[in-house]
């Protein structure tokens, strides 16, 4: 019952008229439920986790640079972490590129990507830990590190609709709404 009701509030909150609903395609959990335990590592090789970002709502999005759709997307994503990006937001593109951050920052070189970070999963392991059956896979991660929902397959993060509806979610966290963790 007290799934059903957090998530009630939750898409009550989006739906005020201060708020912005979710994008098409967008599938919200029942109830946040923990993320797992990702390993990754930054541009220099160092090994990072997404309990760094704990604090922030983070849009990780898995991707790979073979990924025709995720190059598509990604100019898109790098304009969002421009306008959102800071100490209550951060766009965590997560590569599964077996290159390595070489991969990655040749492609953000060609494409202009000057905003997002390089992070890089060589073992494509994160993406078998998150059940992403497709490319890219976006999840939208709460403060507490759990997931909100996700959107399987590529979008627009930087349209009117989207950066709205991120904008609703960084101030539901912002008003404590997302924030707390719900006991069943």
């Amino acid at each position: 019952m007290r799934r059903f009701l957090l998530k009630a509030i939750f898409i009550a909150a989006l739906a005020s008229p201060a708020a912005a609903g979710p994008p098409k395609n967008f599938v919200f959990r029942d109830a946040p439920e923990p993320v797992p335990a990702l390993q990754f590592t930054d541009d220099a090789g160092t090994p990072q986790t997404l309990d760094m970002f704990r604090g922030k709502v983070v849009l990780l999005n898995i991707w790979a640079t073979w990924c025709l759709p995720c190059r598509q997307e990604m100019p898109t994503l790098d304009r969002v972490q421009a306008m959102l990006g800071g100490k209550d937001f951060e766009v965590v593109a997560l590569s599964i590129d077996r290159g390595g951050p070489e991969a990655v920052k040749k492609f953000y070189a060609e494409t202009g990507i000057q905003q997002l970070a390089i992070h890089v999963d060589a073992t494509s392991q994160a993406g078998f830990a998150l059940a992403s059956f497709g490319l890219p896979t976006t999840l939208l991660v709460d403060p507490q590190g759990r997931e909100l929902g996700r959107l399987v397959g590529p979008a627009e993060w930087d349209a009117p609709d989207m950066t709205a509806f991120l904008r609703s979610v960084i101030a539901l966290r912002e008003d404590g709404l997302v924030l707390k963790p719900q006991k069943d």
